[in-house]
């Protein structure tokens, strides 16, 4: 009777609509890969392969691989609704790595003995030619856990489907090949120039992605939050009043939903309601990129507050959806727009670079059937499905040995054994809580350093004879920052029109504005004794407009890749550089740092602690 009820209830769900007329024209003219369609016949059991054009798998030259990994309960979580009244601060600072065995033996043999192919974890399979859509085990796992852990509100019938990616780069990159056509300037009508949406700071590399395209990049107004649904310059505003001399109406948005790259913050469900039907309204794709999902910090309000005496916020509850997951970690945290995806628009990225490690490169798209089969085309005409070594080692770390390995390894000598069954799904999502409870710690304790380090106080003597005795004392902003509900990075706003040479004029009869103050104190925050390296907000302006009229005014910090041991003390000596800098007040000082900012060369910082993580996300 429950599995009927079940039924009638998917039944009554609506199709994901048809989204067709937003496919470029290649990706209309793609045809499935005949070969690979043929791949399905490869998998019945005992068949005599005379047809593939594929290499022996016994003269691979890997017998087994073997690595020594993780245990699911490496890292101590954090809670997941934090107490105003405990002393968390001093609780999270305290917690690091958990007291029990930290380490597990994974074996994956040459050769499997079963059939099925869902659970086949062997080196003769993931080393051989596959489908391009995933090796079969992961993929069985990863779409399980994304339909049934992640996304369990999905409201259209028969649910997403899934494809691997070599990470959500190449996502991203797929999503601009099946949904815009390329537009050249001067060679193409300009009526017929696609547009992306986004927020007005953005993850720079779909940028690089977008723009030699002829993609143009619109920048929709944001807050702490993220994406401005309502009011000027908002989502609403932009589509409503598009000018279309300069292109057609934008029919893509991306978007980084969850500790928003570079902003940091979370998208409440409420938010993702309101603008997800301004999309439905005007047509609109959304790419939902990532991959700080699960990297959500409920102590950040608490502690901001803290901080600042201020009056505690009553706790909120992110997920307010009707089913869960049954894991109260991932039911603690803001769901994807996948739970609001009534017409099956939403295109989501996820990644394995921030859960196992970035050289995976292995990542995924969740979408309607009829997106992931577009999507999958173009997999199958590129990158076809990531590496083999990549996929078997994270499907037997987390789906656990075959029998096989688990024989072989029990031969081996105690001295040599350590024991492992696989994480399996609960041990993937208490790794996912450990990782959290990681960077919530290091964010928090940036936060305070920062915090304490925000005004700079100046003593002066009164002007008056009778106020003699009596000292002045003047109290000037530096900066001002929301602490990070989410993701790797803080966001800091530099108090620039507070630097004594603000607006100064310069030798050369320039006037020192915001991007020269900007530009030069991230070459000052290099030089000894500081050396840390920031990335500024200029390289996450999403227009030049935007880049000249405030993105001079930002840094990106991130608090992910420094060592445990060195982030208190690259987040002081970043505090410590910033209030030298507010100390000079020679306009010819201020130019020759701007002067080697010009002839910087990379060699010159290699001992530089980098805070700005350039070259990742």
């Amino acid at each position: 009777m429950e599995a009927s009820s079940d039924n009638l209830a998917e039944m009554a769900k609506p199709l994901p609509k048809d989204m067709s007329h937003h496919f470029s024209d290649v990706t209309k003219a793609r045809a499935p890969n005949k070969m690979k369609e043929f791949y399905k016949y490869f998998q019945i059991p005992n068949i005599g392969q005379l047809a593939g054009g594929l290499p022996n798998a016994q003269l691979f030259p890997f017998d087994t691989l073997e690595a020594q990994t993780a245990r699911p309960d490496r890292w101590t979580p954090s809670p997941n609704r934090p107490s105003a009244d405990s002393p968390l601060s001093s609780q999270l600072a305290a917690m690091s790595i958990s007291g029990q065995a930290t380490a597990s033996h994974v074996v994956v043999p040459h050769d499997a003995p079963t059939s099925d192919v869902m659970k086949k974890i062997d080196l003769a399979t993931a080393l051989q030619y596959g489908q391009a859509n995933g090796y079969p085990p992961l993929l069985s796992f990863v779409r399980q856990f994304t339909r049934d852990v992640l996304h369990p509100n999905v409201p259209y019938r028969g649910g997403p489907e899934v494809i691997f990616t070599v990470g959500s780069t190449d996502g991203m990159s797929k999503c601009l090949e099946v949904f815009t056509n390329i537009w050249v300037e001067g060679k193409n009508d300009i009526r017929d120039r696609p547009g992306m949406l986004s927020e007005v700071f953005m993850y720079s590399s779909v940028l690089s992605q977008a723009q030699p395209r002829g993609v143009q990049v619109v920048a929709v107004e944001m807050d702490n939050e993220g994406m401005a649904p309502y009011g000027p310059g908002s989502l609403e505003d932009v589509l409503a009043n598009w000018d279309y001399s300069k292109g057609r109406r934008p029919h893509l948005m991306y978007t980084v939903t969850m500790g928003h790259n570079p902003t940091s913050g979370v998208l409440s469900l409420e938010r993702r309601k309101e603008i997800y039907s301004i999309c439905s309204k005007y047509d609109v794709i959304i790419v939902e990129d990532d991959p700080y999902w699960y990297l959500q910090y409920p102590s950040a309000e608490i502690e901001e507050a803290k901080a600042r005496n201020l009056a505690i916020p009553e706790p909120k509850q992110a997920n307010t959806l009707d089913k869960k997951s049954g894991y109260p970690f991932i039911d603690s945290l803001a769901p994807s727009f996948l739970n609001v995806d009534v017409d099956g628009r939403v295109v989501r990225l996820d990644t394995f670079s921030k859960t196992v490690a970035p050289g995976c490169r292995m990542g995924w798209i969740t979408s309607s059937p009829e997106n992931c089969e577009r999507l999958l085309r173009v997999s199958e005409a590129g990158t076809q499905q990531p590496s083999g070594f990549a996929q078997v080692v994270i499907a037997e770390t987390i789906m656990g040995p075959q029998s096989e390995a688990s024989a072989a390894f029990a031969a081996r000598s105690p001295k040599d054994k350590l024991t492992f069954n696989g994480w399996k799904m609960d041990g993937w999502v208490r790794w996912l809580a450990g990782l959290r409870g990681v960077y919530e710690r290091r964010m928090n304790r940036m936060c305070r350093i920062l915090e304490e380090n925000s005004y700079q106080l100046k003593q002066s003597t009164p002007n008056r004879e009778s106020d003699a005795d009596w000292g002045v004392i003047t109290k000037t902003q530096l900066y001002d920052f929301q602490w990070p509900r989410g993701g790797m990075f803080l966001w800091i706003h530099m108090r620039f029109e507070t630097h004594p040479l603000w607006k100064a004029a310069g030798s050369k009869g320039n006037i020192i504005n915001g991007t020269a103050l900007s530009t030069s104190l991230m070459i000052f925050l290099t030089r000894k004794p500081f050396l840390v390296l920031v990335s500024p907000g200029l390289m996450f302006s999403t227009t030049p407009q935007i880049r000249n009229e405030r993105g001079w005014a930002y840094f990106r910090l991130c608090f992910a890749a420094e060592t445990e041991e060195n982030i208190d003390a690259c987040s002081l000596r970043f505090a410590e550089g910033v209030q030298k800098f507010w100390r000079i007040k020679n306009v010819k000082e201020l130019e020759a740092i701007l002067d080697e900012a010009n002839s910087l060369h990379t060699e010159a910082m290699t001992d530089v602690v980098n805070l700005g993580s350039w070259m990742g996300c």
